[in-house]
Formats: C-alpha cells, structure tokens, sequence
C-alpha cells in the first residue's frame, strides 16, 4: 500500500501542534500559518503565500521584517561577548541607557532592563510600593498588562477571569467608559471619569495608594480613547496625593503612535514608563523600566531590591541599540504619523460602503475597527468577551480575511489596524481592500 507523503509545511505545522503549546488558544483544531520568513510588511510560508502582516506581529514588529542591521548587530556583540552577569557592565548597556534617556522625557534617565513588558510590568509594581511605602495599585478594566502573576491582575482584560483565585493582592480597577459607548453625552464626559477616579481614591484610602498604572494609549482593550484632558487630570490627581503614575509603553511605545511614547499625545510626564516589544520589535525578547531620578535617588545608598539573571543581556542591548537607530535613520515615527492619517481617511471612506463599520478608533498606527449589528442601537457584531458561539460571524471575517492573504488580529467585533511603521499607502490600500472584502461578511448581518 503506497503511503502518502506529507508537505513541508504540514509536517511543520503537525510537530508544532503534537509538541508545543499556544498561547490563548484551545490547542485542537487550529490551523496557523507556518511562516518561513518575513521581510518588511509582508510574512511568507512555506507554500511561498504572501500575508500582509497588518498588526506587526503582537503590535511589536514596528520597524517591519527582516530588517538585517539587526542580525550584524547582534552578531558583532555576540562575537564580542554574549553574557554578563548584571553586577558587570558592557559598553551597549551604557549605549542603550543614554540614548534612551534622550528620548524620554522630564528626568526619565535612568534604565532597568528587563526580558519583556510583563516583567517591566512587575517590575515597576515593586518599584512603586517600594518607593512610596504602599501596597495599592489602581489599574483600569478594559487594559491588558501582561500574563504574569501581578501583571495579569493588574489588568482589566478578561483572560484573566479563570486565574481570578490566583490573583496578586492589592489591586483595584476602575471603569472608564469610551466615547463611541457614553450615553451621556460629550460634554460630560471628562468631568464624570475624573470625579469617579477621584471618588475611588477616596474609598480606597489615598495614603494606601501607591501608583496609577494606565496604558500610554489602549490596544488589545480595543484603542478605547482617553477623554480629551484626561491624563493630565490623572497626573494632577497623582501629585495631588503623592500617587506614582505608570504609563504601560510596551505596546504603544516606539513610534507605534505617531510619537516616541503614547502618553506624549496627552502632554504629560510619568514617573516610570514599561517598556518592550517596540524596543527590539521583537528580534529578541527584551523589555526596560524606565524609571526618574527622583525615584533612583533613594537607591544611591540603599539597596534595589529588584534583579533578573538576563537584566541588561548585551546582546539584546545592541538588538535594541540598532533598533532606535532605525526608528531615526529611516523616519519611522514621522511615517506613522503621516500613514496614520491616510488610514482614518481611508477607513472614512469605507464607512460609506460598510453599514457594519460602527466606529475606527486610530492614533498613529494603533487602531481598529469595531463593527456592529446597527449603527443606531450599536450592538456589537459579537460582545464582549464573547463565547465560541457568539463569535460566529467575526470568525468567519478573520478567516476570509487569512485566506485573502493577510495576518492581523481580530478580537471580539474588532479589527485591528496597526501594520509596521515602514508601511506605505499601496500597502494601506493593499490591507484595507482586503479587510473590506471580508467586512462585507459582516455587512450582511446588519440590521439596516
């Protein structure tokens, strides 16, 4: 009996399903793409089918694929030397902590490098009730901070609901609603969030509090906007009661919206900014606090209690090192400003042919679409934290939106928009064309 060969690329796709385990995901009857290289804006499989890759990995590839700068980099340091302990230095670490003291704002100039955003997360956790001597944290629902222990409770997201009886302690979320879903009306709204945050550091005691941690600009929560003024009423109310404030950067930091950090769209200056992806874009893992001077003071004679063995690994310093000379060298952060605007003015036009787009929610490259069952009530295409069986036809759109050949990532009634930051606009109209294709699903569930 003639027994029948398998392709390259199922037997690829076959030994990562029969020995490793994917994240967020039942692990039976998945088909994912089995890329076999990436260069700029587009993935390539083994079968040699192109994807436009329209999210940059995990929002993190944000100088595009394949970019070699990056591999002659890290092969030189390794050439050099591949590990130290932290307690040695290197001439990059000193690099990278200088040139990332540039760019931060205010006395943001000191750097503790860390393995990725959830780790800088933890970090920064630590830091601030070391710092302040409280225990309390103020995180908001509807955020996503990371999947370690602390990072996952301090975020709203639901993928945290079955490890709720494992959760960190000390942590207490507030609700702030977005504009597109407040019903009473703009002219209250950034007067109502301000009142109930202040409100719940009232409950809560503001000598227990200890930091504000909040998203330089939402992401995977669905780019939910701040209130216009909203930050800087946050970082009034932190110096106000001696609050720290925390700006999570690891998705929206690097260019991703049209500035160096997110929070820089609101005027603003925390006391430590988290930070990761967009710092190597995902070449290899690293992550960074960055952390104020005046915080840093109280270690000059005390001991940081904080440390990892891969803190400051050289050779994802000079990963990160080139990466920042990339974002200047190639006008990365300008080009997503200026690609951002054609995008909300081309997602604009397909309102006009899509009755399910409800809203775009877009800051420099960070955005998404959220379709709906009608314009007017804005039920949502599939709710939120939607069950297999409510995401029926969202499904169906991210499948014909795979098989058109693009990678993006779709999330309850969410498309997001967030391709690397070389995109150009053949490459926004190339993306878009196909998401409209397969919105046109969802159109026919609408209720006209």
């Amino acid at each position: 009996m003639e027994t029948k060969s398998i392709s390259e690329t199922q037997e690829i796709i076959q030994d990562n399903l029969d020995y490793t385990l994917f994240s967020w995901s039942k692990q039976k009857g998945i088909a994912p793409i089995a890329v076999k290289y990436g260069e700029g804006v587009y993935l390539y499989d083994y079968d040699d089918k192109r994807y436009i890759d329209f999210s940059s990995g995990l929002m993190n590839v944000n100088i595009g694929h394949g970019n070699q700068r990056i591999t002659e980099a890290v092969v030189k340091q390794m050439q050099e030397v591949s590990y130290v302990t932290p307690s040695c230095v290197t001439k990059v670490r000193g690099d990278l902590g200088k040139k990332l003291a540039e760019i931060c704002p205010g006395d943001l100039n000191k750097a503790f490098f860390t393995l990725c955003g959830a780790t800088s997360i933890e970090n920064g956790i630590k830091l601030a009730r070391l710092y302040t001597g409280r225990h309390k944290i103020l995180t908001r629902y509807q955020s996503y901070h990371g999947s370690s222990n602390g990072a996952m409770t301090a975020s709203g997201d639901p993928r945290k609901l079955p490890v709720d009886a494992q959760q960190a302690p000390n942590f207490v979320h507030f609700d702030l609603p977005y504009l597109y879903r407040y019903a009473h009306g703009e002219e209250s709204f950034l007067a109502d969030t301000v009142a109930q945050l202040e409100r719940i550091i009232a409950y809560e005691g503001p000598g227990n509090i200890a930091a504000i941690l909040l998203e330089g600009e939402s992401g995977s929560s669905g780019c939910l906007k701040y209130p216009a003024g909203y930050l800087k009423a946050v970082r009034e109310i932190c110096n106000k009661y001696g609050i720290l404030l925390i700006m999570d950067e690891v998705m929206s930091g690097f260019g991703r919206t049209g500035k160096w950090f997110g929070f820089q769209n609101h005027d603003i200056v925390p006391d430590m900014i988290a930070m990761a992806k967009g710092l190597t874009c995902g070449y290899l893992p690293f992550g960074c606090l960055m952390v104020s001077d005046k915080i840093a003071a109280k270690y000059d004679d005390n001991v940081l209690p904080l440390g990892l063995t891969y803190s400051a690994h050289p050779v994802s310093c000079a990963a990160a090192l080139e990466t920042l000379k990339i974002y200047d060298d190639e006008n990365l952060i300008e080009n997503a400003a200026n690609m951002g605007k054609y995008v909300e003015h081309r997602v604009e036009q397909l309102k006009s042919q899509h009755p399910s787009i409800g809203d775009f929610r877009n800051t420099g490259l960070l955005g998404c679409i959220e379709l709906v069952k009608n314009r007017t009530t804005k039920e949502p295409m599939a709710p939120f934290n939607a069950k297999p069986d409510e995401m029926a036809v969202m499904n169906q759109v991210a499948a014909k939106i795979k098989e058109l050949g693009m990678y993006t990532f779709v999330r309850w009634n969410y498309i997001f928009i967030a391709p690397p930051l070389c995109v150009t606009k053949e490459q926004i109209d190339e993306g878009l064309e196909i998401i409209s294709e397969a919105i046109a699903i969802a159109d026919a569930y609408t209720e006209c």
